[in-house]
């Protein structure tokens, strides 16, 4: 007889389609169990779906087991964003589960959590410009909420002494190479991974929220609006 695989009493799934880097993932009270990670292709409805199937039948779990979804709010992909959101608030709902928002720039930053200073995430968000926000460990907080700031702004706003990580390119990196500060590009497992850890953390803090009230962080309205009327 073929016995199926233990796996913990409590699990759950994260979700992050923040950016074209996706990712999904199962975890047991916070700890990775297993992850998928992919280069998007922006058919984010059926790419989300699929990994999540293949992942739940990787860890040979029905959905119905899952106790929690956790899901990334962003900044990012405006579509990405709307539907990684809305598979989330979808699943808790069906499952009568809680659900967890965690932000983009949050998970970029915690997998260096331990470095000893300010770790400042930051990203392209187009139109020239940067999204960024700031943490600290000891305990882990947020220094500075996500904004938005020219390669100028952003260099003049960053303290000495810190750690910035995220979507580096050589224009940004050559201005942050006059200070003193350490510079390291995306982590290459995906935000899942530290959205399993966090959104258990505050699950267990009681930081949940209603599915319905789930909302992706956008820092500017979405280029995307309704069609205008003639003569508008």
């Amino acid at each position: 007889m073929r016995h199926r695989k233990s796996t913990p009493a409590v699990m759950e799934l994260s979700i992050d389609t923040a950016s074209d880097l996706a990712s999904v993932a199962l975890s047991g009270k916070g700890r990775l169990i297993h992850d998928i990670v992919w280069r998007s292709q922006r058919n984010h409805t059926v790419e989300v779906l699929a990994a999540i199937e293949k992942l739940l039948s990787r860890g040979g779990v029905d959905k119905r087991e899952l106790m929690a979804v956790f899901v990334s709010l962003g900044p990012g992909m405006y579509t990405g964003l709307r539907v990684g959101v809305s598979i989330a608030q979808g699943l808790a709902r069906g499952l009568q589960v809680p659900t967890i928002g965690v932000g983009r720039l949050e998970l970029d930053a915690y997998p260096h959590r331990h470095f000893d200073g300010p770790v400042v995430a930051v990203h392209r968000a187009g139109r020239g410009e940067l999204a960024w926000a700031s943490y600290r460990d000891r305990p882990w907080r947020e220094l500075s909420p996500p904004r938005l700031a020219s390669p100028d702004e952003f260099r003049g706003a960053v303290p000495d002494g810190s750690l910035v990580v995220g979507e580096i390119d050589e224009r940004l990196l050559t201005l942050l190479e006059s200070r003193s500060m350490t510079v390291r590009g995306p982590a290459a497992e995906g935000r899942a991974r530290s959205l399993a850890e966090l959104g258990f953390a505050r699950w267990q803090a009681g930081e949940t929220a209603e599915p319905a009230l789930l909302r992706p962080v956008y820092l500017r309205p979405p280029a995307i609006g309704p069609p205008q009327q003639p003569g508008n």
